[in-house]
């Protein structure tokens, strides 16, 4: 793998995790998201008189995927307000590795090396045991459907912005962009939630923190998709979910150990592979 693509996909998978155990900290977290939502439109509203326009061909796949990402908003609020970090995120960004490779392939023609694809095995077979593990708390129906449903969204965002971003002769621009058109879901859930704003003050501006960590996660993996492979790409940054995990355990008390150690050491595993391809 490209070893810059490699760097900036790594850090995204920290800053990632990051803000999604800030998001689950949270005391009202449609607020929380809300306020990341309003900070990526913030950004976005200042790179946009500084990057290029993209390319026209570009668009479809920009205005979808800021459809798509407010899909992915409410779907991780919902998950994460019926179920446990450690299970809700493995679910959520574990699917997407698997479902980019195949629609990368069947879109694309995108073919991966065999280090890569084993790697990307592995990394779906560690996130997979983090699923299957046994929570301390009964799993929430709803907490699952509602991680997968944000799984699938995320893998069509994922795929719709890489292929986007390659058309678009200018990545910035388009990160720019679509940072930009988050602004509906900003305004929409700070307007509908505005009597409860001033109680979860903290969590709004808790948000703004999580907020420029999401817009350098996905920023530099939008990035990262036009130098690399986009499955091989999405495979490295969902190995975010072993670290999600690690805070689950460490910082919300989240029980058993065991399995997550396992998982953490076959994703590593992956990732070494995927590194090497």
């Amino acid at each position: 793998m490209n070893p810059t693509a490699f760097a900036i996909v790594a850090g995204a998978a920290v800053c990632h995790a990051i803000w999604n155990a800030m998001v689950k900290a949270g005391r009202d977290r449609a607020v929380t998201l809300a306020a990341i939502s309003f900070s990526n439109f913030l950004v976005g509203a200042v790179l946009v008189f500084f990057a290029p326009l993209p390319a026209a061909q570009s668009w479809p796949l920009l205005l979808a995927s800021a459809l798509l990402h407010n899909g992915y908003y409410i779907g991780l609020n919902y998950a994460y307000r019926f179920g446990d970090l450690s299970q809700v995120y493995p679910l959520a960004r574990g699917m997407a590795p698997a479902l980019v490779a195949i629609a990368a392939y069947l879109t694309i023609g995108e073919v991966l090396p065999v280090e890569a694809i084993v790697g990307l095995a592995l990394v779906s077979v560690g996130i997979a045991l983090l699923c299957f593990s046994r929570s301390a708390t009964p799993r929430d129906p709803r907490a699952l459907a509602a991680a997968a449903a944000t799984g699938t969204i995320i893998a069509a965002y994922s795929l719709a912005d890489g292929i986007g971003a390659r058309l678009s002769d200018a990545p910035l621009g388009y990160i720019s962009w679509l940072f930009l058109l988050e602004f509906p879901t900003a305004a929409t859930t700070l307007i509908r939630r505005r009597h409860a704003i001033r109680a979860a003050a903290g969590s709004a501006l808790a948000g703004l923190v999580p907020g420029f960590l999401s817009v350098l996660a996905y920023g530099g993996v939008i990035y990262a998709a036009t130098i690399a492979p986009l499955a091989v790409v999405s495979a490295l940054r969902e190995t975010s979910v072993v670290l999600a995990a690690l805070f689950g355990i460490f910082l919300f008390g989240e029980r058993p150990i065991g399995l997550r150690l396992v998982s953490a050491v076959v994703v590593l595993s992956g990732i070494i592979f995927i590194a090497t391809a």
